[in-house]
C-alpha cells in the first residue's frame, strides 16, 4: 500500500513514504513536488498527506500538485491537506509562504463540474496550464483553544468576523 507524506520535511508521518525537495532525515524521495513529474504510476497511491506544505507552492505549482495527486491516486483514495487558515497570522509569518494564501475557494476549483460551470478558463481543456483533476472536496478548521469550548453558533460567528478564529484549514480530497 503506497501512502505519501508530501513536503514532510524532517517529520514524516509513520507508515508513509516521505517526499520533500530537501534531503532531510526521514525523507525517502527527494522531489520538487510542485514542478517535477511524480515518479508513481497512475492509480497506485492509497493515501496522501500534506501538512503545512501547499502554502509553500506558487499558484501554478499548486495546480501541478493537484493534477499529479489526482493522477497517482487510486479510485476512492483520500488526500488530507492542512494549511494555515488565510485569516490566521500563521499564513503570513513565514517568508517562504507564497501568495495567495490557501483559502476555502481554492478547493472548489478541484471539481470538474464546478470548473465547467464557473471557471472554464482554469481547466486544461481551455488552458494548457489548467486543472485536469476532479476531486470531491470537504474542509473544516482547527480553532484556538478559546473557541473549541464555545457554542457552534458563536464559532460560526467568529469564523465570519474575527481574524485568528481559525488556525488551520483541513481539507479532505477524494478521487471518485
Amino acid at each position: 500500500m503506497v501512502k505519501l507524506d508530501l513536503g514532510c520535511g524532517g517529520k514524516k508521518k509513520e507508515g508513509f513514504i516521505g517526499v520533500d525537495q530537501y534531503a532531510m532525515e526521514g525523507v525517502d524521495v527527494v522531489l520538487n513536488i510542485g514542478v517535477d513529474p511524480w515518479p508513481w504510476e497512475d492509480g497506485t497511491v492509497e493515501e496522501i498527506h500534506a501538512s503545512h506544505f501547499l502554502e509553500h507552492l506558487t499558484a501554478q505549482q499548486r495546480v501541478h500538485f493537484m493534477n499529479e495527486a489526482f493522477r497517482v491516486m487510486k479510485e476512492g483514495a483520500k488526500a488530507t491537506i492542512i494549511t494555515p487558515h488565510w485569516a490566521s497570522n500563521r499564513a503570513y509569518g513565514d517568508f517562504t509562504h507564497q501568495w495567495p494564501p490557501v483559502a476555502e475557494m481554492f478547493y472548489y476549483y478541484l471539481s470538474q463540474a464546478w470548473r465547467d460551470t464557473n471557471a472554464p478558463h482554469t481547466d486544461v481543456k481551455w488552458n494548457p496550464a489548467g486543472y485536469s483533476c476532479n476531486f470531491a472536496a470537504t474542509w473544516g478548521y482547527s480553532y484556538g483553544p478559546e473557541l473549541s469550548v464555545r457554542h457552534p453558533d458563536h464559532v460560526q460567528f467568529a469564523l465570519q468576523n474575527y481574524k485568528e478564529a481559525a488556525q488551520d484549514l483541513y481539507a479532505t480530497l477524494t478521487k471518485p
